[in-house]
């Protein structure tokens, strides 16, 4: 058992072990992971948390690198999510995104992890809210959550991320992929990458219209911003920060930064209990109770909804 005070107190003053350990523990659902919650929760909701996603191969990882070196040369504590398709054999990130983020590994302002999605639909780790937190709490100033990138089921992002930042790029598709993923909904800030190949400019008209033919917005609403980049040369990096930081502002000026996270709070809460309530009912196979609800069902003196109901009921009064 580790001393959790003493790997919080150490991750605050910036030490990557402790900020390693304490992730470690989320992502393997440690018996100490309500004791880790319990004393971040104080410490937490500074942290700008941004999401990347887009189709694989727009170039997410080398935009996530370019932002990284932008907000350093603020002077800002970056911390990295990556998050990668797991490996089926031995349920480890796959991509290992700090390999291609190497030239911030010796940066003690930048804290880059890997994780793995572990066969969780939606591009994103179970555990990342939770690993989230951590890097809020151990004082970076922006998070940076960067996808799969899995086609339909990377809408996701939009849940975790106070921003949610949408990557394109020419000759992919990609107009047809925005519309057919849902990402027109999801997307705060919209980045047109690889701007130096021919069709990034009606990439940009077309995303432009698409957005238009969207849902009707008022006067003091936010329209997504189009930023067109290179990110492997770093053009046009800095005005996608300035677009975040626009949004940033606008959502504290008008309430949407803490319904966001307020709601963010709220699914966290809702999956912890779920997953709670469905390891209990997994531990009942082979259990008495299960068993005499089966068999009223069979016989007809119940249906299988109020079987249900009375599992449940006996459950949450267990």
């Amino acid at each position: 058992m580790q001393d959790v005070s003493t790997l919080v107190a150490d991750a605050r003053k910036g030490r990557p072990r402790a900020v390693a350990r304490l992730i470690s523990l989320v992502e393997g659902a440690s018996p100490q992971l309500r004791e880790v919650m319990a004393a971040l929760a104080p410490l937490t909701g500074n942290a700008h948390v941004v999401g990347l996603t887009g189709s694989p191969g727009v170039g997410k990882s080398t935009s996530t690198s370019a932002l990284v070196a932008a907000y350093r040369r603020q002077g800002k504590r970056v911390g990295v999510l990556a998050v990668d398709p797991s490996s089926p054999f031995s349920g480890g990130a796959l991509l290992g995104d700090r390999v291609r983020m190497s030239e911030h590994a010796s940066d003690p302002g930048v804290y880059i992890r890997s994780m793995a999605t572990r066969g969780h639909l939606g591009g994103l780790a179970w555990s990342a809210p939770q690993a989230i937190r951590v890097l809020d709490a151990a004082g970076c100033e922006v998070v940076l959550v960067e996808t799969v990138g899995v086609g339909q089921s990377e809408v996701e992002i939009a849940s975790q991320a106070d921003t949610s930042v949408v990557l394109l790029a020419p000759g992919m598709g990609d107009g047809i992929q925005a519309a057919k993923a849902g990402i027109l909904e999801i997307g705060d800030v919209y980045v047109v990458n690889k701007a130096d190949r021919d069709g990034a400019d009606s990439t940009a008209r077309e995303l432009n219209h698409m957005l238009g033919l969207g849902e009707a917005r008022g006067p003091g609403d936010w329209r997504p911003p189009i930023v067109k980049t290179i990110a492997d040369r770093g053009e046009g990096i800095d005005e996608v920060v300035e677009a975040l930081e626009k949004h940033r502002a606008w959502m504290a000026e008008h309430g949407v930064l803490t319904e966001r996270r307020r709601a963010r709070a709220a699914r966290e809460v809702e999956t912890i209990a779920v997953t709670a309530l469905r390891e209990r009912i997994g531990d009942l196979h082979g259990d008495k109770r299960l068993g005499a609800l089966a068999a009223r069902v069979v016989s007809g003196e119940l249906d299988a909804y109020r079987a249900a109901d009375e599992l449940i009921t006996g459950l949450t009064q267990g």
